[in-house]
Parts: C-alpha cells; structure tokens; sequence
C-alpha cells in the first residue's frame, strides 16, 4: 500500500499546483488534483512555496484549516466515488451532491462524515467502519 509521508504529500500538492499554473502537462492523479486545487484558490498562497508547506505547522485550530488535509480529502473522496469504495460511497455522495447542489459542497458534506469516522477509529483502535461513513452520507442527503 502506497503511503506517502506529510512532506510527500504537501510537496505533491505543490508540485501539482506549480505545473497546473505553468501549463505543463498533468497525470491523471494530478488533474484532479489541480481541479480540487483550482476550487480553492484560498489556498494558492500555502501551495506557492513548497519548503515553506513543508516546514509550516498547522495546530488544528477553527482558524486555520490545514490545506493539504483538506484537500488530501477531496482526493480520498473522489476516489472512494470512483470504484465505489465503500460500497454505496458513489450513490450516497451523488445524492447528496443533489441535494447540495454542488460536488464541491457534498464533498464537505462527506468530509465531516469521513472526519468522524477516522476519529472514531482511532479513538476506539478498531479498523474504519465504511458501512457508518456511507449511512452518515446517505442521512445527509436526505435531511429535509
């Protein structure tokens, strides 16, 4: 399993962002990457600089959310959408992306849901449970 550590990880994303505005050619990982990207413009600065990105310390505050994190999401999400894993991940999400009117909102949406479940895990030290991160999708996709 491929397991890329924070500086790989932030540097990629940079790397990404650094080709995208050049107008280099991309990888098909780095497409979307840089779509994601491209829906953030919030974070253009942070991906600017990659040794800055790597020595920066995000603390987890509400005032400043970690970048690569959160697009490190937007990513895992896609790709969960696009084998379907967990199963019903792809329905749940489109619903909801319905329902929101944008796949960039449901992505959010199921960030928060994705979020809890990886809390949960590590708190409990038991494996991810994707069937609870699917019905917690789903439960947001049918709120009224």
């Amino acid at each position: 399993m491929f397991q890329p550590s924070q500086q790989d990880v932030r540097r990629f994303f940079c790397s990404v962002y650094a080709k995208s505005r050049s107008g280099a050619p991309l990888e098909a990982l780095e497409t979307l990457a840089a779509l994601w990207i491209d829906e953030h413009p919030e974070y253009h600065a942070d991906l600017a600089d990659a040794d800055a990105a790597v020595a920066r310390v995000y603390e987890g505050d509400a005032a400043r959310e970690n970048p690569f994190l959160h697009l490190s999401m937007h990513l895992s999400i896609s790709e969960q959408c696009s084998i379907d894993q967990p199963r019903g991940i792809r329905q749940a999400v489109e619903l909801l992306t319905a329902r929101l009117g944008t796949l960039h909102d449901a992505h959010h949406a199921a960030m928060e849901c994705l979020g809890q479940m990886l809390w949960e895990s590590q708190r409990s030290g038991r494996p991810p449970d994707g069937a609870s991160y699917v019905a917690a999708v789903q439960r947001r996709a049918t709120r009224d």
